[in-house]
């Protein structure tokens, strides 16, 4: 499990740490667990201690986009940007792999904010990474096909979960990417045909 004295900006702050650690409430989720819905009020900021969550952006018809994930010892900058301005959530944050997170109230952001740099510096080092990421996502949505956007989102899950074999159905890539589950099934097979990845029940292996 990470803990906060690992992350960079914390590692000059223990005062920091030891507030965290006292305001921040800490739960336990499984894979599936939705911890923030759209247009819910934000009370508290995640902290990703272990596992992994993914942020959603949801369509009026309800489609779904996957925007990016958030890593232990990383946390979701929209929760920070919605909660400093008394705003609702515009994202779904789903657990992806079983998590442990540490909430920290709202209103303790800005007062961390003003105290410590650390924070402050944790803050800007999350919103230059997702504001990238965020850039990835239009430049594929606009410049690549679904074939080349699947492949990539089959190589980030093998990336977070250090394993070639990805516990995952065609239906929810086609929910994370944006499109038909029948286009992800006939892509994969196009995949599995080629050699680069194997299908299996509920599970798709990267050869």
């Amino acid at each position: 499990m990470e803990t906060l004295n690992d992350i960079a900006e914390f590692k000059s702050s223990p005062d920091l740490v030891e507030k965290l650690y006292k305001y921040g409430i800490h739960k336990t989720y499984p894979a599936g667990s939705i911890i923030l819905n759209e247009n819910a009020p934000i009370r508290s900021i995640p902290i990703v201690m272990k596992g992994t969550l993914k942020v959603i952006r949801m369509e009026d018809d309800g489609r779904e986009i996957l925007l990016y994930y958030i890593k232990a010892g990383e946390s979701c900058i929209m929760s920070f940007l919605g909660g400093l301005h008394n705003e609702t959530s515009k994202v779904k944050a789903e657990v992806d792999e079983d998590a442990e997170i540490l909430f920290l109230p709202v209103e303790k952001v800005p007062e961390f904010i003003k105290e410590y740099p650390g924070w402050l510096d944790y803050i800007f080092r999350l919103y230059h990474k997702r504001f990238e990421e965020l850039l990835e996502i239009v430049n594929a949505i606009a410049f690549k096909k679904v074939d080349e956007r699947l492949l990539n989102l089959l190589k980030k899950k093998s990336e977070i979960l250090a394993s070639n074999t990805l516990p995952v159905t065609h239906e929810q890539l086609a929910n994370e990417l944006g499109t038909a589950r029948v286009v992800v099934s006939r892509l994969l097979k196009q995949l599995e045909e080629n050699g680069i990845v194997r299908l299996g029940r509920n599970k798709i292996t990267l050869v």
